[in-house]
């Protein structure tokens, strides 16, 4: 139970909901965009956030379907579109299989591909995928649109103008048939957060590599990548150089100490350069 009161509005263009969230702004209310919900609801629940106005914008004809944009091969998906539908979609076998473990089925009916992208659980992993494939994004804000590559806007943590929506998210079909890997480790139960998960993509110019669940953001680094694709080296010596220069803190909660997550990435590494550079998917 929400022990509240707060403003509800469901606008029905990008426009009108930015015009709402400055205004409920100007008033102190403290506004924020809704799509799926969980969070927002989970967290008030728990008074960690106090809206005085939610703007649904589950009714943007913009934000809503995924379709293959004619003439440029390009995947575009609206930011409230739920991740059982990204799951259950061909188009992008990468980002589908991902989200089907981000949480069980009731839950990844609520919860929308923009949701997670913008959330404040820092896991974000349908994020992941996006990062491998040099997505760009589609944001709204007082200054009018923006499409800017997904690694500015989210790569290493959330950095959208207050008042900015997310409202589609691109991706190039040529990614979507290449060799892939996504891996998720948790402590006990399948669906959970994640100790590790780990998303590759084998490219024509090496491997790339995605990250959540062991630092305290999700990312993706070039300087991670440059090592683990340094074939000169044995693989178990660049896993260990990745390791030890890992570019943040690995994390060290009640899921796991950082010793723990360390030993699980260390093991996940292998197995994912060991299936890529192996040719298998």
């Amino acid at each position: 139970m929400i022990s509240f009161d707060f403003a509800y509005f469901k606008p029905g263009t990008v426009e009108e909901a930015v015009r709402l969230f400055g205004r409920e702004e100007g008033k102190g209310n403290k506004p924020l965009y809704y799509s799926g919900g969980t969070e927002i609801i989970s967290a008030a629940r728990l008074n960690q956030v106090r809206p005085g106005a939610v703007i649904d914008i589950k009714g943007i004809p913009e934000c809503q379907g995924m379709h293959i944009r004619e003439g440029d091969g390009q995947l575009v998906i609206g930011a409230a579109v739920p991740l059982t539908a990204v799951a259950e979609s061909p188009f992008f076998p990468l980002l589908g299989d991902t989200a089907r473990r981000v949480a069980d089925h009731t839950n990844r009916n609520k919860i929308t591909i923009g949701g997670n992208l913008c959330g404040q659980f820092f896991y974000r992993e349908a994020l992941l995928p996006f990062l491998l494939t040099d997505s760009q994004v589609v944001l709204a804000g007082p200054g009018g649109y923006r499409t800017v590559p997904v690694q500015l806007a989210f790569n290493g943590g959330t950095r959208l103008a207050r008042g900015e929506l997310l409202v589609q998210i691109i991706s190039d079909c040529r990614y979507f048939h290449l060799p892939y890997v996504t891996v998720k480790k948790t402590k006990m139960e399948e669906i959970d957060y994640p100790l590790v998960r780990v998303v590759a993509l084998k490219t024509e110019t090496g491997i790339r590599a995605a990250f959540s669940g062991v630092s305290a953001v999700p990312f993706r680094s070039l300087r991670v990548e440059k090592v683990l694709n340094d074939r000169t080296l044995p693989l178990e010596q660049r896993i260990e150089r990745v390791i030890l220069s890992w570019p943040v803190p690995i994390l060290d909660d009640v899921l796991g100490s950082a010793a723990y997550r360390t030993f699980v990435l260390r093991n996940t590494l292998w197995d994912v350069m060991n299936a890529l550079e192996g040719g298998s998917a």
